[in-house]
């Protein structure tokens, strides 16, 4: 399972102080793609050499307890399924010190042409890289 950290700023805040709750799926986006990275995967580059890309196509998120400013996070990701132009990916956000769960979810991210946003099939070369973790 990847972990990635993140400090809670003011910025992720709401005026109770708390995270506010959209901002976990900025949390999530940084940790996947930071993970996809660590697997040799740079968005960027893939789309230039194949002309696809992954986009966001459902998700579902569970709060359990509120971060709060200055808090250390620790956000996973890890592979729940794979399909042929599709991954589902389980995310949570812990706190660092304790691994007390705070939010966790599951998004699905779809492989589609770039010009076009129509579905294809996951590059090969993807699925192999995610098999090594």
């Amino acid at each position: 399972m990847f972990e990635f950290p993140i400090r809670v700023y003011w910025e992720d805040t709401d005026a109770g102080g708390i995270v506010f709750y959209a901002n976990y799926l900025k949390f999530f986006e940084r940790a996947r793609t930071e993970w996809l990275r660590s697997l040799g995967v740079e968005q960027g580059k893939l789309r230039e050499a194949t002309g696809g890309m992954f986009v966001v196509g459902e998700t579902a998120v569970k709060f359990h307890r509120p971060a709060r400013l200055d808090d250390e996070l620790l956000v996973t990701a890890s592979v729940e399924e794979t399909g042929r132009a599709s991954l589902i990916i389980a995310q949570q956000a812990l706190l660092k010190h304790s691994r007390q769960l705070l939010c966790e979810g599951t998004i699905r991210i779809g492989w589609v042409e770039a010009a076009t946003v129509r579905p294809s099939r996951i590059p090969h070369t993807i699925l192999e890289a995610l098999q090594t973790r």
